[in-house]
């Protein structure tokens, strides 16, 4: 069975909803970047990595990641106290960041980029509109409402890209791409709501009690779930965050261009795999049945069609990246050869992340991204130490890919010891 027919038995409407309207979205962001590369500057994408990654880590906290117990319970009822539970800590969160706003000034200066605090009082609102759309998201996925989904991410890729280039024309170079970064989720937010309002009306009905029930019955996700993204996302975001007091945002903007290139076609796929997974094996595992068999034949595909890829890939990235970006960013190219195998392992991982939650496993898959924050962390140092913003890329991305290579084999071994557990 290869990978179409493993989609099938999940849903092939579903799977080809999600997977078009990735696909759609993230070619709409390719075809600009050759635009905005030769608009922007790589010190412009920079300032906007390094606001997107102050704005991811305070996501993660936003709503302490119960939004991914939502599709978990059998309970209607139980899923939408869980959503209650997200709202009320996500409405804490940003009031919490409004208070930052008033200490913008030396939050920038901490990054040494002054840019930053002119922009830093959108940050609240992001934050507040990234975290409803993780509550929302997650609550379409459980009701099978895969065309919300989907709307959603045609709607913020086509708002973002057309901000980005109508900002870039009319001169708001610095601030243009942070303004579309956030009108874009904001309105296709508002457009979501507003098109699915009779499921969400679900939400009016209210119990402290439930709620409170809720929060107890799942708070392995803000014990263990919560630090392990936080880890990762901070992990994640370590060379922008750490890196741009030292080597300053026009390196920065080449490494933010490099992720941005390596992970958008890695999302296309995983997005969509991920979710529809989600759901069809929390299925599966509710009806005890075995699942361990369609991890194996993915596996089996993705490194079979995989490794000969990456491979002729590596050879022609650096000539492909100037071709498609203009001159001025050769670096990013070299980048995204180092940083090949860790795509290839995170189209493993990213696709069946799920399966910690599934099982209840979250204070292990804590472990592993600690595991993954160290190793990315000691390249990330190396660089700094030796001065070296290209020793510090290496680090870390080959960090990454032997930590993500290491946490798809536990994930595997908790599929195989599941299905061991139910056909005893």
């Amino acid at each position: 069975m290869d990978i179409v027919n493993l989609i099938k038995s999940s849903g092939a409407r579903n799977f080809a909803k999600l997977l078009s309207a990735n696909v759609l979205a993230q070619v709409i962001g390719l075809i600009v970047y050759p635009i905005l590369t030769r608009i922007y500057s790589p010190e412009d994408f920079g300032l906007l990595n390094l606001f997107l990654s102050i704005s991811g880590v305070l996501t993660i906290l936003a709503t302490a990641e119960y939004y991914n117990a939502i599709v978990l319970p059998k309970k209607e009822s139980e899923s939408i106290s869980i959503a209650h539970v997200c709202m009320i800590l996500l409405l804490l969160i940003v009031g919490l960041i409004g208070i930052s706003v008033c200490f913008s000034y030396e939050i920038a200066s901490v990054f040494k980029t002054p840019q930053l605090a002119d922009y830093y009082w959108i940050m609240p609102i992001l934050v507040f509109v990234l975290g409803g759309w993780n509550i929302l998201n997650y609550w379409y996925i459980r009701c099978a409402r895969y065309d919300s989904v989907s709307a959603y991410q045609l709607s913020q890729s086509i708002l973002s890209a057309g901000g980005k280039l109508g900002f870039g024309y009319a001169g708001y170079l610095s601030g243009g791409m942070i303004y579309s970064t956030v009108l874009a989720p904001a309105l296709s937010l508002c457009i979501s709501i507003f098109r699915s309002r009779k499921l969400i009306a679900k939400f009016a009905t209210f119990s402290w009690s439930k709620a409170i029930a809720s929060a107890r019955k799942y708070r392995n996700l803000p014990f263990y779930s919560l630090p392990r993204s936080f880890i990762n996302m901070l992990a994640g975001q370590l060379p922008v965050l750490l890196l741009t007091p030292v080597f300053g945002s026009k390196h920065v903007g080449w490494w933010s261009m490099a992720l941005l290139l390596g992970f958008i076609p890695i999302s296309v796929i995983t997005r969509s795999v991920y979710q529809i997974m989600y759901q069809y094996t929390t299925e599966r595992v509710n009806n005890h049945l075995p699942i361990y068999a369609y991890f194996q034949r993915f596996t089996l595909l993705v490194l079979t069609v995989g490794i000969p890829f990456f491979s002729i890939l590596c050879y022609f990235m650096p000539d492909l990246t100037l071709l498609f970006l203009g001159e001025g960013w050769n670096e990013t190219g070299l980048y995204l050869r180092w940083m090949l195998p860790w795509l290839l392992c995170s189209l493993l991982t990213s696709s069946t992340g799920f399966l910690a939650d599934i099982f209840f496993k979250q204070k292990l898959g804590l472990g592993f991204e600690i595991l993954t924050a160290g190793l990315r962390t000691i390249g990330v140092v190396l660089g700094v130490v030796f001065a070296d913003f290209t020793l510090s890329i290496i680090g870390y991305a080959l960090g990454s890919a032997i930590a993500v290579a290491a946490q798809y084999s536990w994930l595997l071994g908790l599929a195989r010891k599941y299905d061991a557990t139910t056909t005893s």
